[in-house]
């Protein structure tokens, strides 16, 4: 449209200069503004149409990709959850936020902006150089001479920009972890008065990234003027190779005039290669780090089928657990039967592997050798979301989301009502507790249960375990942050209120183990002694010297 407004107009022109002196010259001049206005408004609706056009591009490439974000996320989210205690171990919370967010989002720019981008400069080189090439092949010739060059710089570079983009992202992922860790546990930074040293070390991880980054940029910057120089070489090729031709009589000021038109159209495309490259090998070293995580297997696999109701009778067949990570022995050869509603206490120094026998229960780990049995069952037939349902575990490790009180123990019975919430916080005995606050049952926790004192977190958590009602209670040393009278209230519970339920009593305090139906006793992985409490305190074994200490200390 160009080409041809100008060449009509020179000629026009020409011959408006011929005219002079005439009547038909003003005729002449009106139809010049006349075919001006036309051309005018011709590229105007051009232009609209493009526009149009290219908003539903981006919006159906844009919008796909945030769906893909979105679903990749998800995906990912739904990978952390299946995958067992034992990578969570190996891997630092910051670097699994890292590649849930950061690698997301450069994928999401590769399937988005990358894509869309990249058809544009494909279709537009092909429309453009065809018509180019229609007009003068020799000319078309001289403008592309340059784009070897091009090509041989972005793959030169490319390498560069996806070794780099590599190494950002993992020392990004270091820095969330080491953030998260700084944030979690700031009471304790706090309290060993170590904020200058964790900011000087923090200042110093942030400062590699930032090289790192800097460093990117720095090649990145390359593309930009490496295109200007390449698309302005081929606007001069363009005006001198054409003018010579035009002065042969082989092209008209019109198809100059086009050329340069079409190597301008083709300066954002070309000039998008660079950062189009970028995206791409970014995009492509976090998809590596989001597939490491994708592909890693669980050690715990979901293959049961068995979906029956729990009724709480317990056996292990010489069981052994060896930590794969650590290599330790934790349990050796245990045999042991739990009746249904039995009320069972595990003690034993630190390390006899208490918690071990505990996490074998919910299939937190698998026995190395040997196997657990419910109901006469082997644990790995069962459905894992069914066995979990039936067994309410509270752990040493209190955690409590920073939510409202009555929320952190609907968490175990999400329909919980009202009555049932204060029934079981009162079997919890944490019931008083909480009316004592202004705001009662709505009392934000704060993160990690933060605004509370470490008893009433361990008692919300035990009335949120509760709350479910399950067939078996683990109770993994969770009152050691409770006086002894609020001990021997929530065994009493125990005993009277959840006679029928199966409880398995993990503590360093005998006296609360005093009235229940069996103790068994745990050394180096090995039952060493089991009995009731008075049968283990006539054998005057390690039980009893356990015992005799605490009543020591207690008279001390």
């Amino acid at each position: 449209m160009v080409r041809e407004a100008l060449d009509l107009v020179l000629e026009n022109i020409k011959l408006f200069k011929l005219l002079e002196g005439t009547d038909a010259r003003a005729d002449l001049y009106m139809e010049i503004g006349s075919i001006l206005l036309y051309f005018g408004i011709l590229v105007l609706i051009l232009a609209l149409i493009m526009g149009v056009f290219m908003y539903f591009m981006r919006q159906t490439i844009i919008v796909a990709s945030r769906l893909i974000e979105y679903d990749l996320r998800k995906e990912i989210y739904d990978k952390y959850q299946e995958l067992d205690q034992l990578f969570y171990r190996r891997n630092k919370t910051g670097d699994l936020m890292s590649r849930i967010t950061e690698d997301v989002n450069k994928v999401r720019n590769y399937l988005g902006p990358a894509i869309l981008y990249f058809i544009n400069l494909l279709t537009l080189f092909i429309i453009v150089i065809y018509a180019m090439v229609s007009v003068s092949p020799t000319l078309t010739f001289y403008v592309l001479l340059p784009l070897p060059l091009l090509s041989i710089s972005i793959y030169y570079v490319s390498s560069i920009i996806n070794r780099k983009s590599e190494r950002i992202q993992r020392q990004l992922a270091y820095l969330n972890s080491v953030a998260q860790e700084v944030y979690s546990g700031i009471r304790v930074l706090k309290s060993y008065v170590r904020e200058k040293q964790m900011s000087t070390y923090f200042n110093a991880q942030s400062n590699v990234f930032k090289e790192k980054s800097i460093s990117l940029a720095k090649v990145d910057a390359l593309f930009s003027p490496l295109m200007l120089l390449l698309i302005g070489t081929s606007t001069i090729i363009t005006i001198y190779i054409g003018g010579i031709q035009m002065i042969r009589g082989d092209l008209s000021p019109g198809n100059i005039a086009e050329f340069v038109l079409y190597v301008n159209m083709l300066a954002w495309p070309v000039t998008a290669i660079g950062w189009i490259a970028s995206i791409v090998q970014q995009a492509e070293a976090s998809m590596n780090r989001i597939n490491q995580f994708k592909s890693t297997p669980s050690q715990i696999e979901n293959i049961g089928t068995i979906r029956q109701q729990v009724k709480g009778k317990i056996e292990f067949k010489n069981v052994s657990l060896t930590y794969p990570d650590t290599g330790i022995n934790a349990l050796k050869d245990i045999s042991l039967i739990i009746n249904p509603g039995e009320k069972v206490g595990i003690v034993g120094k630190t390390g006899s592997g208490k918690t071990s026998l505990a996490d074998l229960m919910v299939r937190t780990f698998d026995p190395t050798e040997g196997n657990i049995f419910i109901e006469g069952k082997n644990l790995k037939h069962y459905d894992l979301f069914h066995l979990r349902k039936s067994i309410a575990y509270i752990q040493q490790d209190v955690f409590l989301f920073s939510d409202t009180i009555e929320e952190n123990i609907k968490f175990g019975k999400a329909n919980a009502k009202k009555g049932e919430i204060e029934k079981y916080s009162k079997l919890a005995a944490i019931y008083e507790d909480i009316k004592e606050f202004p705001k009662g049952f709505q009392t934000i926790t704060g993160e990690r249960g933060v605004t509370l004192s470490g008893g009433q977190k361990q008692r919300i958590s035990i009335a949120r375990a509760f709350i479910k009602n399950p067939e078996i209670i683990i109770l993994d040393d969770c009152l050691s942050a409770v006086d002894t009278k609020t001990e021997q209230q929530i065994i009493n519970h125990l005993r009277n209120e959840l006679t029928d339920k199966t409880t398995l009593m993990i503590t360093h305090r005998l006296d609360a183990l005093q009235y229940f139906d069996r103790i068994i006793v745990l050394d180096k992985g090995r039952i060493i002694e089991e009995g009731t409490h008075v049968e283990l305190i006539q054998i005057e074994g390690a039980y009893f010297n356990i015992f005799e200490k605490q009543k020591l200390a207690e008279i001390e």
